[in-house]
């Protein structure tokens, strides 16, 4: 048995769980599955691991832990979200992958990733 079996899910802290879940719903496309009072819980595509927003103070763009979603078409995500008007960094190609950073609006750092 393993002592570990799975990562269950990923948390950011966000000042306001309405205006955060809609923006990450109407932003990256993801399902509100749950909600309470002080968190919602988001299914992230076919993934297992489902986005938790919490409500606290934020940490920003210097969160150190950060979600990396993965898209198979990283050139249309990256222009979808510039037209939605996301805060974006510039793609980027480290030889294996291809990403970019954005920020929600608490200012969380997230990635989407490329690689074949």
């Amino acid at each position: 048995m393993n002592l570990i079996e799975r990562i269950d899910t990923v948390c950011l802290k966000v000042r306001d769980i309405n205006t955060a879940s809609s923006w990450y719903q109407e932003m990256l496309g993801l399902e509100e599955q749950y909600r309470e009072e002080h968190y919602a819980i988001l299914k992230i595509g076919e993934s297992g691991v489902p986005l938790t927003l919490e409500k606290g103070e934020p940490n920003g763009e210097g969160n150190s832990t950060y979600p990396i979603f993965f898209s198979s078409s990283i050139d249309e995500a990256y222009k979808t979200l510039s037209i939605r008007g996301v805060t974006v960094t510039d793609i980027q190609h480290d030889g294996l992958n291809t990403y970019f950073e954005l920020f929600d609006v608490d200012g969380n750092k997230s990635q989407i990733c490329y690689w074949k």
